[in-house]
């Protein structure tokens, strides 16, 4: 059962910088997960922004974010990172890291998703 938990959120003005870490549980086994970042700001469904494999391979973005946020897999920590760079105020959400369904259109989560308590991402000036 693998387990991730999210980290790092804050306020940040315009057009900054932040970086997200979804710590996960068991990561160096033969086992191998998808795994993704996801969104929902206030009265909006959620949505998939990044999603790749533990096992690495692809990874794979929402148009909203594409060229603006990386998914960065480090295998010595057993994290999963957002970086977020050039953040627009309707980046504002809840973000979460979870088990997923993704390939090249679609990030969606799946029958072993499970939600854990996000972190907070606010831009504004």
């Amino acid at each position: 059962q693998l387990q991730l938990e999210e980290s790092g959120g804050g306020v940040v003005q315009p057009g900054g910088a932040l970086r997200l870490s979804c710590k996960a549980s068991r990561f160096r086994d033969q086992t191998f997960y998808i795994v993704a970042w996801f969104r929902q700001a206030p009265g909006k469904e959620r949505e998939g922004v990044a999603c790749m494999s533990t096992g690495g391979g692809p990874t794979y973005y929402a148009d909203s974010v594409k060229g603006r946020f990386t998914m960065i897999r480090d295998v010595a920590s057993n994290t999963l990172y957002l970086q977020m760079n050039n953040l627009k105020p309707e980046d504002t959400a809840g973000y979460y890291c979870a088990r997923a369904v993704c390939n090249e259109k679609t990030i969606t989560s799946g029958i072993r998703t499970s939600w854990g308590q996000g972190t907070q991402v606010t831009v504004s000036s």
